[in-house]
């Protein structure tokens, strides 16, 4: 009988801790639905992901020390006795029965004037017959009367007791054993639950400490294939879940395996004919329990599925945002989503139904149960007298509870195999071998170091991505005392060669070596003690700047800290700070700015007094003023060291003694700087680009310096990018992949400037900040509750019908009391017709309440399915439309990646349930329960039920507290843990940093250090956590040992009825327990209103660029006149990148402009202000005269057609695709067909088998680029839009693509005003106007023949025939 074989709670009086049953595996009534929804889906989700289980269970104690190990004995023993309680419990509450029964016997015998007692036995009286008054004339019925009494007094009386019982006495025994029993059970209670959870603190604590020591070790190529989130998690989650497992759960369930055993030992001993025949029953509940377990798996498993179509959806049109913002997609998208989600809605409500049905089924059966056996065990009792009335509670209730607590013994085993799953990985780990350790002590040291590098040959692919090949048989020779310097475009393997020196990676073939030594057989530790390295993004540890110089090299002095400092120009700054040295420099150095981080990075590395000093982009991130700074200090410390120096500013390379060309992972060309020019070779194109940037920008400054305005600190100007941002970039964005795509890549083209190497604003800075954030995100006020239930308004017949059926469930608990005492009642009837007539009317009445319960059940589960189903429906409608109303800006936050907004609609609708339907049934479930309950037990015995009603507040509590601790402490542990938390997360964000510094082993020591608070903390929980559990199951002992003892003497002195003593008590304890069952949803329903509260903030969200409002102005003859004045810009989650910085141009209704210039110059930016997607810091953008902010957003993007350079196709046919070209009316085929001709695609669709049926696959993956590029432009063409934006849109294609492409292209082109991004210049030549861009504003413009005329930028780049880049 695992399940449902919930509500006996009369048994509370044998002290059962009986709300145990929540716990029994579906929960009772109406209470599942609010659990099962959110838990099943958890429940499969767990299963999708968890891993393959290799660790036995008793593997999990591994770690355990002989003392663990003892702790753990005395706590399983202290658990078996403590199981055996409750059984033994049973033994007396039968005793109690009978004296209850025999008393009552007596009562009634002597109650008969005929009979009285005699030297304690009842006699009949001798002088009975007097009583007739002689002197009233006898008639005949009279005479009748007379001869029947006095015929049935000549038959000698059984031979029966009476006298001798004192029931006060009696009592006091009974509650003397009881309080007994109570105090053992608290004190087992406490040990059982204390030792084990002490023991497992202890175990986790190592575990935790070995864990991260083994991943500090492990070698930088696993952390680029194991995420830093997933690492977090494993650290927090994974290690709960093994401590879940091996704490309180065992001593619990061991604790009800042996209730479970001793109850069966209980009902065979003492009645085996009544134990089989409920068991011959219990297959039943077994077989409905199991099924519904699998349907509902099954139904969820259903659901699941078709909300990931619909899941799918939004995710593909979330992560191509750009595009239906473009083509005014939304109302269409929004439609095509609630279209898929009507499927998840029906198999939602027909798991309701399915669920209801079960619970009904159980209800029914286990009703059935209890009329079979109290009808068959009165037989046994009254005609065959083989049991006693206490017998048969003794048996009935011995394999009652014995099945209960097998049920509730079965959630242990889930949280057993979690916790086997989780400790897969974690042990695997402990024992993974690094493959390059960096705290072994092998390899040698050499005594002189003189500093010479080499690569020999070298090939090398990043484990991450076996498939490119970063370095290609490099060779270069690095000479020791000379600066060399790396140049070469991003990701041609410049910062790979720095990472090979400092051996985070060992080269796949080929060797680098050191002084003619491979540095694969030297020491690590020390290896990197001779290195020091400056990044271009530094890292700071959140600590003051001394101790960030003092990680350079332990035990330095102050004095050499100094010195450090005045070498790297930052003493002076230092000295400014009101702390001085001791300035704590914040989360990731966020205090500081780049200059102040540069200099202090660079103390680091000279603190080390290094041989060997690389500097990887060390000024790029830096201001003019701060970069000479810098500058000289690196000049100053580069003497007499082996310097290596990547850098993409001219001004840092000139002076280096060798320069080396790098190009697709091999050294090109290697010279001094003159060389290299004459060369014309990757060296010289950088040169030209760059030096035309500078002297546009320096004529800029000096400009604005004579107009007295400030010049704008030109942070990051050159993110010309490198190889190491993006590098961090997919190393972070792989670490969230959580969060889906940190980086929106190559989906969102339209954003040429949003690739990796934008980014290289602090991604380290990035991840940490978004820490907190996200933690300051979670504090949202819960929602109101009157607000959710106005989204679930239209579904009010149903939650009234729902709620009826939950108001007849509650009340079966108190009818259940009321019928079980009536059948104790019946055995203390002498007349042997009249007790059969009714027990067997009790029998029938049972199976009515199985009845009906059954189908309120169903009625209940319908209902709220129904109506919470339909709200979740129309929640992720709503939500989803909110989202696709916000601006573009609001998706660029990574808190709203595609993968984050995505689960968002997916968990929070589906949890705002729990605060509606199935709440609401639980709630009126427990009310009426506990109302019924109240009332009539006041009806029956006022004295009586206001002493237990004193108890009434304990056993809620206790109620309450046992369904906290199925949900575990876990949020507390979770809080204990951060700041170790934190010390791992920086430990893991800034693994290279940490590995390149070579303090591995002082972050494990700090992190070992941080463990002992909440070590400590667990420990004091463990006794708090044992009393709460002792006294959560000891008070239904004392409680039943107060109100039987009182109700022994309401017996005796008012000559109350027994059986309502037990009438009260049970259905005052029952209640009682349904109110703290009703407490433990709490936690679901605070759930729910938080995720209500963050879905509420998103549709309260006003966007800053509406696209559902008509406001704005419209007009009518659009001419497509397009103005940029002094527009700047930055994106709204970089605001220290300057991407705009004053453009200014104009276009006339049908001209053609091209901007060029290198990536990251703000090229597609200036596309994106037209499209609307952001507005401009400052100036404006104007069309046809009117400012943008000022016109209608779906008006303005409705005479725009945009072709980028990496086009999104939607997962549906080609026709599909190009109707999403014009979303605001019906487009015919004819239409269709005419759009693809022009964009000559006419000719292959119709070579295709299904023609314009052909599903283009996601993301059109099915086709060809240039097919995918024709088909965007047969999009754009079927807008007929007034202003064409074509971005980079060739630039992916092969040459006879291409020239098909520009034919397209230049066919659209015609009559419409029009702006090309290209890199090609053959694309460009005929534009009317040629804009040359560089850091954010034009530097030259003009017509191709004016351009070549200047013999600036444009001449060189068109001469050279170097690529634009």
């Amino acid at each position: 009988m695992p399940t449902g074989s919930v509500k006996l709670h009369s048994i509370k009086k044998l002290g059962q801790d009986n709300h145990s049953y929540e716990v029994s595996d579906e929960g009772p009534a109406g209470s599942y639905m609010s659990m099962t929804n959110s838990k099943d889906k958890e429940k499969v989700k767990e299963n999708q992901e968890q891993p393959a289980i290799r660790v036995g269970f008793f593997q999990l104690f591994r770690f355990s020390t002989c003392k663990d190990v003892a702790m753990m004995i005395v706590g399983s023993f202290c658990a078996v006795l403590h199981g055996s309680a409750q059984p033994l419990m049973l033994l007396v509450f039968g005793l109690l029965t009978d004296t209850f029964i025999e008393y009552d016997i007596e009562l009634t015998e002597l109650r008969d004037d005929r009979k009285e007692c005699v030297n304690n036995t009842i006699r009949w009286k001798r002088n009975y017959t007097i009583i007739q008054d002689p002197t009233q004339p006898l008639n005949q019925s009279d005479l009748g009367l007379i001869i029947n009494s006095t015929l049935e007094m000549l038959v000698p009386l059984r031979n029966m007791s009476c006298g001798i019982l004192d029931i006060e006495h009696e009592m006091t025994m009974f509650a003397f054993y009881y309080v007994g029993i109570g105090v053992s059970v608290f004190l087992l209670g406490y040990l059982q639950i204390s030792l084990w959870v002490t023991a497992a603190a202890r175990q986790i604590q190592l575990i935790r400490k070995m864990y991260f020591s083994k991943v500090m070790r492990m070698e930088i190529g696993w952390f680029d294939c194991t995420s830093v989130g997933e690492l977090n998690t494993r650290m927090s989650d994974d290690i709960n879940k093994i401590n879940d497992a091996i704490a309180d759960q065992v001593a619990i369930f061991v604790q009800r395996f042996t209730t479970f055993v001793c109850g069966f030992c209980i009902g065979f001993v003492k009645g085996w004919k009544l134990t089989l025949v409920i068991i011959a029953v219990s297959p039943l509940i077994g077989v409905g329990a199991g099924l519904m377990a699998l349907f509902v798996a099954k139904l969820t498993g259903m659901e699941l599925q078709a909300y990931a179509k619909a899941g799918a959806v939004a995710d593909e049109v979330l992560s191509s945002i750009r595009t239906v913002a473009a083509f005014g997609g939304e109302k269409k998208e929004v439609d095509r989503y609630d279209r898929n989600l009507v499927s998840a809605q029906r198999w939602g409500i027909r798991k309701g139904m399915i669920m209801g049905f079960f619970t009904g089924y159980m209800w029914l059966i286990i009703f059935l149960c209890y009329a079979l056996a109290f009808w068959y065990g009165s037989t046994l009792v009254i005609d065959t007298e083989e049991y006693t009335p206490g017998t048969l509670l003794q048996v009935f209730f011995g394999v009652l509870v014995a099945a209960m607590n097998l049920g509730q013994a079965s959630p242990c085993l889930e949280s057993f195999a979690a916790g086997r799953g989780a400790a897969t990985i974690i042990f695997e780990t402990i024992d993974r071998e690094p493959e390059i350790d960096c705290l072994s002590e092998a390899g040698y040291k050499l005594d002189r170091v003189k500093g010479d590098i080499e690569f020999h040959n070298v090939t090398f692919h990043y484990p991450s991505r076996p498939e490119v090949k970063i370095l290609d048989q490099l060779s270069v020779a690095v000479k020791s005392g000379e600066t060399t310097a790396f140049v070469g475009p991003s990701g041609a393997g410049k910062s790979t060669a720095i990472q090979l020196i400092q051996r985070f990676y060992d080269p796949k073939e080929g060797m680098v070596t050191l002084d003619g030594h491979d540095i694969k057989g030297l020491n690590i530790q020390w290896l990197r003690s001779l290195i020091g390295i400056v990044e271009q993004e530094p890292v700071l540890f959140a600590t003051t700047i001394a101790e960030n110089i003092r990680y350079g090299r332990p035990g330095v002095s102050m004095a050499d800290i100094i010195t450090a400092a005045k070498e790297a120009n930052a003493y002076n700054f230092i000295m400014d700070l009101p702390q001085k040295f001791d300035t704590l420099v914040g989360e990731g150095g966020g205090q500081m700015s780049g200059g102040q981080k540069q200099r202090i990075a660079i103390a680091r590395a000279l603190v080390r007094n290094p041989r060997i000093l690389l500097l990887d982009m060390a000024t790029s991130a830096l201001d003019n003023e701060s970069e000479a700074i810098v500058q000289e200090a690196l000049d100053k410390v580069r003497m007499g060291r082996t310097t290596i120096s990547i850098a993409h500013r001219l001004s840092t390379i000139k002076n280096a003694d060798v320069i080396v060309g790098f190009e697709r992972g091999q050294a090109v060309e290697r010279g001094k700087h003159n060389e290299l020019l004459e060369r014309k070779g990757v060296y010289f194109t950088l040169v030209t680009l760059q030096s035309q940037g500078d002297k546009a920008l320096n004529e800029k400054a000096r400009q604005m310096a004579e107009g007295g305005e400030p010049e704008p600190e030109r942070l990051n100007l050159s993110r010309a990018g490198s190889y190491r941002a993006s590098l961090r970039a997919s190393i972070r964005q792989r670490s969230r992949s959580q969060l889906s795509n940190l980086i929106p890549d190559s989906s969102v083209p339209v954003v040429g400037d949003l690739g990796p190497r934008a980014y290289s604003m602090s991604q380290e800075d990035k991840y940490k900040k978004s820490t907190p954030e996200e933690e300051e995100e979670e504090l949202v006020e819960p929602a109101p509750v009157a607000r959710i239930l106005k989204y679930n308004a239209p579904e009010w017949p149903y939650m009234v019908f729902g709620s009826l059926g939950a108001a007849v469930n509650g009340g079966v608990n108190p009818v259940y009391s009321l019928l079980f005492s009536q059948i104790l009642a019946t055995f203390s009837v002498t007349d042997p017709d009249a007790q059969r007539r009714e027990i067997n009317g009790i029998c029938v009445f049972f199976v009515m309440v199985g009845v009906v319960s059954f189908f309120t059940q169903m009625l209940q589960g319908y209902a709220f399915a129904k109506s919470g189903e339909l709200l979740t429906r129309r929640l992720r409608r709503i939500g989803f439309q909110a989202m696709l109303g916000q601006e573009i800006g609001w998706f660029d936050d990574h808190r709203n990646s595609p993968g984050a907004l995505t689960t968002r609609l997916a968990t929070d609708a589906s949890q705002v349930q729990g605060a509606t339907g199935s709440q609401i049934g639980m709630i009126v479930n427990s009310l009426t329960n506990i109302g019924v309950a109240v009332i009539m037990s006041f009806y029956f015995s006022w004295k009586l039920t206001l002493l237990i009603l004193c108890f009434l507040p304990f056993i809620a509590l206790s109620g309450g507290f046992q369904a906290k601790m199925l949900t575990g402490f876990a949020k507390q542990d979770k809080q204990a843990m951060e700041s170790a938390g934190q010390i791992s997360g920086e430990a893991l964000n800034n693994i290279r940093t940490i590995a390149g510094l070579g303090k591995e082993r002082s972050f494990v020591e700090m992190y070992e250090a941080h463990l002992t608070a909440p070590y400590q903390a667990a420990l004091k929980k463990a006794n708090v956590y044992g009393a709460c559990y002792g006294f959560a199951q000891c008070v239904v002992f004392l409680t039943n040992a107060a109100s039987f003892r009182f109700g022994g003497y309401l017996v005796e002195q008012e000559g109350l009825h027994f059986s309502l003593v037990f009438r009260v008590i049970s259905a005052i304890v029952t209640s009682g327990t349904a109110l703290g069952r009703a407490s433990s949803y709490t936690p679901d329903y605070a759930k729910a209103k938080i995720s209500a509260a963050r879905f509420f903030q998103l549709l309260d969200r006003v966007p800053s660029i509406s696209v559902y409002s008509n406001r704005g102005e419209k007009w009518d003859n659009f001419q497509g006149n397009l103005d940029f004045i002094e527009c700047k810009f930055t994106y709204p989650t970089r605001p220290d990148i300057q991407v705009l910085n004053g453009l200014n141009v104009s276009v006339k209704p049908g001209q053609t402009l091209a901007f060029v210039g290198s990536s990251g110059c703000g090229k597609s930016t200036s596309v994106q202000l037209l499209e609307r997607f952001y507005d401009p810091d400052h100036g404006k953008v104007l069309i046809d005269g009117h400012e943008s902010t000022r016109v209608n957003v779906p008006f303005l993007r409705s005479k725009i057609g945009i072709v980028s350079q990496e086009p999104v196709l939607f997962d549906c046919s080609i026709a599909e695709n190009i109707k999403y070209g014009d979303n605001l009316r019906e487009i015919g085929m004819n239409e269709i067909i005419s759009a693809a001709k022009k964009a000559q695609l006419h000719d292959f669709v119709m070579s295709l088998p299904e023609k314009y049926d052909t599903n283009v696959g996601s993301q059109g993956s099915q086709l060809s680029r240039g097919q995918k590029q024709r088909i965007a432009i047969a999009r754009a063409i079927i807008r007929d839009p007034k202003i064409l934006l074509l971005d980079e849109a060739t630039s992916a294609l092969d040459t006879e693509s291409e020239k098909t492409v520009q034919e397209a292209l230049d066919k659209a082109r015609e009559g419409r005003t029009c702006i090309v991004i290209a890199h090609r210049l053959s694309t460009i030549q005929n534009s009317d106007i040629i804009a040359v861009m560089s850091r954010g504003f034009v530097i030259e413009k003009g017509t191709h023949d004016q351009l070549m005329a200047l013999n600036g930028a444009y001449y060189k780049l068109v001469t050279t025939g170097a690529p634009i880049s």
